[in-house]
Parts: C-alpha cells; structure tokens; sequence
C-alpha cells in the first residue's frame, strides 16, 4: 500500500556515532545523519524505515546543520558550504565544518569529541512512502522519498515528536479502519455470491 505527498514536517531520530577531526584550522564533525533500512520502532506497534535513495531530490536545497532542533544554533549551511552531505549506499552523510569563534558549536565540538553527544534527527517533508500492514497488527512505513530536508541536528536526546507519534497512530487507525470496512465488503459479496465458507460464517 503506497501513500504520496504526505508534506508534513517530519522530524525523526537516528542514534548514530559521529566522529571529530580537524582539517587545518578548522574542527570538523562528521558521520551519518541517517541510515538506510534501518528500522526505527516509534512504539504503539509501528516502525519506518528510509530507502536507499529518498534522499536523491531533497540534497540541491538549502539545509541547515543545528543544536537539538533550535534555530538559534547553526552549526553549518550546505549554501555556504559549511555543512556537506551527500548519499551514499549506507544512508545521508554529512560533515560540519565548526567554526571556531562560535562558542556553541565549539561546545558542540568538544562534547562530540568525548562521546557525550553521539546522537542525531532529521527535519524534513515525506514526499513519498510505502505502508505494510503486517498480519500482527503492525504497521511499517518505508519512507521512498523525502523533500525538503530542511535540517539534521546533533542531539542530546534524539527522539520522535509527540505530534509525529500521533500523526503516526492517526494513519494507523485510519488504514485498519479502511481494511475492515474491505473485509466486510469482500464478506458481503461472498454471501451474495453464494460462496461464504462455513469457517467465514
């Protein structure tokens, strides 16, 4: 079951390991923003994953590298090429150019550096995404394509957002409502046609 243009901001955890180095003057944070099919459990008997390739539209845009999700801490821009990210085979890589005179980011910096800080979410749109509803009541979202990426954040506390958690159960409730009223036609179609089995009675 497929479902297009979701265009809802998004924001998502991925519990990743960054690394820290220095190239010249500059310290430098890098590692995976996100990692494809890998599955991240949002609770309530839900799941998603990102594909290989949903990533492919949303890298000519205008993102922002940031602080736990606020604003007010840009680490990097990819417009002024102080945060690059690219994809690859294993998921959206990025690497943040720190500067030096920011003491945020060099706080940022150092807390990575000691393994304080290793986590990280992404901000974006769906653009595209699979659903499987699986026979225990599960459900999992492949996200095939997102646009915009409007940010990937180093994290204390990388989490799902309430409103995501709720938008989630939303659509779960609502495709386990359109599958029984399918049930119920498929049933009444059997009854008229005459070959209702005893068991489906």
């Amino acid at each position: 079951m497929k479902r297009d243009g979701i265009g809802k901001r998004q924001i998502r955890m991925v519990c990743t390991d960054f690394t820290t180095r220095e190239d010249g003057e500059d310290p430098i944070i890098e590692g995976y923003f996100a990692v494809f099919n890998s599955n991240y459990d949002i609770g309530y008997g839900m799941s998603e994953s990102i594909a290989p390739g949903a990533f492919e539209k949303a890298l000519g845009g205008d993102v922002r590298a940031l602080i736990n999700h606020d604003t007010t801490l840009v680490l990097g821009r990819n417009k002024v090429k102080t945060l690059e990210l690219r994809e690859d085979a294993h998921g959206l890589w990025g690497q943040i150019r720190i500067n030096p005179n920011d003491s945020a980011a060099m706080d940022l910096y150092e807390r990575v550096k000691r393994g304080d800080v290793d986590g990280c979410s992404i901000g974006f749109d769906i653009a595209s995404e699979e659903t499987d509803f699986r026979e225990d009541g599960s459900v999992h979202w492949t996200i095939t394509e997102i646009n915009p990426l409007y940010e990937v954040s180093c994290c204390t506390f990388p989490a799902y957002t309430e409103t995501n958690i709720e938008a989630r159960q939303e659509q779960k409730a609502n495709l386990e409502k359109r599958q029984s009223e399918v049930w119920r036609a498929q049933m009444k179609e059997r009854v008229k046609n005459g070959t209702q089995s005893t068991d489906e009675a």
